[in-house]
């Protein structure tokens, strides 16, 4: 049985990881900053959420830990997401405008008559 609580809880722990690197990376790759506090939002939630429940496997019962472990998860999940809005909602009022995809627009070579 605790093997396959070992198993389980490093799954978590491999998987919260990743999203944290990827969040780390789309810091770095993307272009503005409402993605890039997007990715970063998102990416933290999960990936900290999912490390937090395989520490709370590894913590094996219902101990002192687990308790800790759940009240360290909500708070992170309502801080994260609304320190995130807030950020991004006090960019907007500073006049901080979101990168409009060139997709939209025609290219050189295209007419900007819709077929």
């Amino acid at each position: 049985m605790e093997l396959v609580l070992d198993i389980i809880s490093w799954i978590f722990l491999v998987t919260g990881c990743f999203f944290c690197l990827t969040g780390a990376v789309g810091l770095l790759r993307f272009p503005d900053f409402f993605s890039r506090i997007h990715a970063a939002s998102i990416t933290d939630t999960l990936g900290a959420g999912l490390i937090l429940i395989g520490l709370m496997f590894q913590s094996g019962g219902w101990g002192l830990v687990m308790p800790k472990l759940v009240l360290i998860l909500l708070f992170s999940l309502l801080a994260s997401t609304t320190a995130s809005h807030a950020i991004a909602k006090a960019a907007l009022k500073s006049g901080l405008k979101p990168e409009v995809s060139s997709a939209d627009e025609p290219s050189e070579g295209e007419s900007s008559s819709k077929l």
